[in-house]
């Protein structure tokens, strides 16, 4: 059966890549197989990546070695049918490239032009192409032009206040003697300047005000620095004197689809009649409108009165205020658990009438073994209240372009294991706000409190001799500070190209309450208690961090960082069981089933039937290479290491604890949203005798918990 198996991938192995690319191609057509662009001369500034965006016609891309299977995939179609076939074919495939000349030679004429705005003048470009069978490569010899230095700037702007505000922005300017000169220094110095003028009360100066003229036929290059009063497209009889603006009559309009308060549309605008008109306010403005999250588009349009006032119409545009989210996991490994968790919330964006946004989500998690009665439920209900401002400050506290909200947050979870049955509740008070890049939540107050029953009495024995766990289930109230910062480069649900993000979440519990000891009851065990319930007292810190590289339209690699440790003291020896970090799933070290792996080298505890791995700090790192295949469908080939690990056991030699797994992946990716299909299999498995580690035979890849299967939504990192 094995033999079979390798036969049948062989042989389809073979059909992929010995199936033609140019098929479908017509008589006396050729397809562009690739565009290579050569830079000719030493130290000229000029890399390829300058120039290769501006060849005009680019070639079918590679999967790996030229290799591109979705190209084979629309050349098994046939040209003359119309059929549901081969229109399958068609459009899962990619079509393949087919040779224009005459993009050549605009391709040419394309890159010289570049060069002449990055100041390289009289450049060449020239093209070889080169034709085998019906492929076709073409190079693109690059040879860059001189490039000419300024050697003095002169002067020319108009007098009166603006000159004076000139001269106030005169150090900030991009061009100087010395520099190189060059189109894009000179444009990129006008949209610069323009912006400075405008945050100045200059509403109608724009970009075309400049002039730039250079006379390089002299002994020195001489640049005529100009600001004219009127529009480089214009004549000088259209000329006006430059004038600073304020603001008129300030007017907000929204749908009356959605009812809103007038006082809090107000306390957001910033904008307010007699103030000097600011491009950067107008933008900020915008910003806090959008900020709400409410309104699907939101207008500011500046009109101008006179010759020095301008009015402002602020529109909001309708909103979709009611909604519903869904998400669901899923993963089973070879030793037969199945695991899925399903998450349902609804919101209301506007419930008071004010922007203040209302959620309600219900959560689950189940895990079973078919044939067996092992079973695990975990049911969870939570509830928020979102406000747009800061309570407790007025809005003029925050004038920034985000506003801060406030959040109150309940949940309670009832979970039910083989083990034990515990309840849940917390109650959290906070802030959250953003920026273009950055989140962060702060909870001043973040309570929670849990209370354990129905312990088996192999369990409860097991408790008794482990301190750790004994800690993590009783009866106790976790309350203090948490927080999280979250730093991306991208907002996009499923980013497209290059992202970096960073992760930082904190907690701190019990200190504020230790203040209070000698006020406190004392139990039976000589411990504190609060409401009858003893307290945690621990501080808790985790990192992530992940950049994905983009190396062209379909292919991107992915690396991850997730580390954390956390520290009990005082009324605690050690962290509460749901602050301690884990390690496995859909999103950590695939190759294990989600809390499966470590502590370090140990083996899978017996007193969890369903796995539930804990250590007291973490380090993991990921690399996941992606990978356009054909339609919508992405592949990826994927590694991890890391580990979860505890401070009361001693490693002798550390580094051989460190878990390892690779895995293969398949996503579709609905642009909305990314569903996600990954098999991981375990590599290198510390907690095995030290011969046996390795799993390096394929053999050991399908055998019992030898590798995981796991369901996801979106990337893992």
């Amino acid at each position: 059966m094995k033999c079979r198996s390798r036969i049948f991938l062989y042989a389809l192995a073979a059909v992929l890549c010995a199936c033609s690319t140019t098929r479908v191609l017509a008589p006396g057509e050729y397809r562009l197989a690739k565009n290579t662009v050569k830079i000719e001369g030493k130290n000229t500034g000029v890399s390829t990546s300058d120039v290769s965006s501006y060849v005009r016609q680019k070639a079918n891309s590679d999967f790996i070695f030229g290799w591109n299977p979705s190209l084979n995939i629309y050349n098994w179609s046939d040209p003359s049918k119309d059929d549901w076939w081969n229109n399958a074919l068609r459009s899962i495939g990619t079509a393949p490239v087919v040779f224009n000349e005459m993009q050549v030679i605009s391709s040419r004429d394309n890159i010289a032009k570049h060069l002449d705005y990055l100041g390289y003048y009289n450049s060449t470009v020239t093209s070889k192409i080169d034709t085998v069978r019906r492929l076709v490569k073409v190079t693109y010899n690059v040879t860059p032009g001189k490039r000419c230095r300024i050697d003095s700037i002169v002067y020319k702007v108009p007098e009166g206040e603006f000159s004076k505000e000139f001269k106030r922005d005169i150090a900030r300017t991009l061009v100087h003697p010395g520099d190189w000169l060059s189109e894009k220094l000179l444009e990129e110095e006008s949209v610069r300047g323009t912006s400075w003028f405008r945050n100045r009360g200059y509403y109608d100066f724009t970009k075309y005000n400049y002039i730039f003229e250079a006379d390089t036929l002299g002994p020195r290059n001489i640049l005529t620095y100009e600001i004219r009063e009127y529009s480089r497209n214009e004549l000088s009889i259209a000329a006006q004197p430059l004038r600073k603006y304020s603001i008129g009559k300030v007017t907000i309009e929204h749908s009356a689809e959605v009812p809103f308060r007038e006082s809090v549309l107000r306390n957001i605008n910033v904008i307010h009649p007699g103030d000097p008109y600011s491009e950067f306010q107008i933008t900020r403005n915008y910003n806090r409108f959008t900020s709400l999250r409410l309104f699907n588009n939101v207008g500011l349009e500046m009109i101008p009165v006179d010759t020095t006032t301008v009015d402002c119409h602020i529109t909001l545009g309708e909103s979709k205020l009611q909604g519903a989210k869904v998400n669901f996991e899923a993963s089973t490994n070879s030793s037969g658990l199945f695991g899925v968790s399903p998450q349902v919330s609804f919101y209301h964006k506007n419930i008071f009438h004010g922007g203040e946004w209302l959620s309600l989500g219900f959560t689950g998690n189940f895990q079973w073994k078919p044939g067996t009665d092992t079973r695990a439920l975990e049911f969870g209900v939570n509830t928020g209240l979102s406000f747009p401002r800061f309570l407790g400050l007025p809005y003029s506290a925050f004038p920034g372009s985000n506003i801060p909200r406030t959040e109150i947050l309940a949940s309670l979870s009832y979970q039910n294991r083989p083990e034990f049955l515990r309840w849940i509740g917390t109650f959290s008070y906070g802030y959250s706000g953003r920026s273009r890049r950055l989140q962060y939540q702060v909870y001043p107050l973040h309570a929670t409190v849990i209370k354990a029953s129905k312990i088996t009495d192999a369990f409860f024995n097991t408790l008794l001799h482990n301190i750790a766990l004994w800690d993590s289930f009783y009866d106790h109230i976790d309350a203090g500070l948490s927080g999280q910062l979250y730093w991306s480069t991208s907002t996009d649900i499923v980013p497209k190209g290059s992202y970096t993000f960073a992760r930082l979440a904190f907690d701190s519990s019990g200190n504020v309450i230790s203040l209070f000891d000698n006020l406190l009851p004392v139990d039976e065990y000589g411990d504190r208690n609060i409401f009858g319930l003893g307290y945690s007292q621990y501080v808790r810190m985790a990192l992530q961090f992940g950049h994905t590289f983009n190396f062209g339209p379909d292919t991107k690699l992915a690396v991850h960082f997730d580390g954390g440790a956390g520290y009990a003291y005082g009324s605690s020896s050690s962290m509460p069981f749901e602050k301690q970090f884990f390690a496995g799933g859909a999103s950590s070290m695939r190759g294990w089933q989600a809390h499966s792996l470590g502590p370090g080298a140990d083996e899978l505890v017996d007193y969890f039937i369903i796995p539930s791995q804990y250590g007291d700090w973490k380090l993991e790192v990921g690399a996941e290479l992606r990978q356009k295949l054909f339609w919508k469908f992405e592949g990826a080939l994927f590694a991890e290491a890391g580990n979860v690990w505890s401070y009361y056991d001693y490693y002798d030699n550390w580094p051989a604890t460190i878990a390892a797994d690779w895995g293969l992946g398949l996503r579709l990716n609905l642009n909305f949203i990314l569903l996600r299909l990954d098999w991981g299999v375990k590599l290198y498995e510390p907690c095995q005798p030290a011969g046996e580690r390795w799993r390096l035979d394929p053999s050991l890849w399908f055998n019992k918990n030898g590798c995981a299967l796991h369901f996801g939504v979106g990337y893992p990192f």
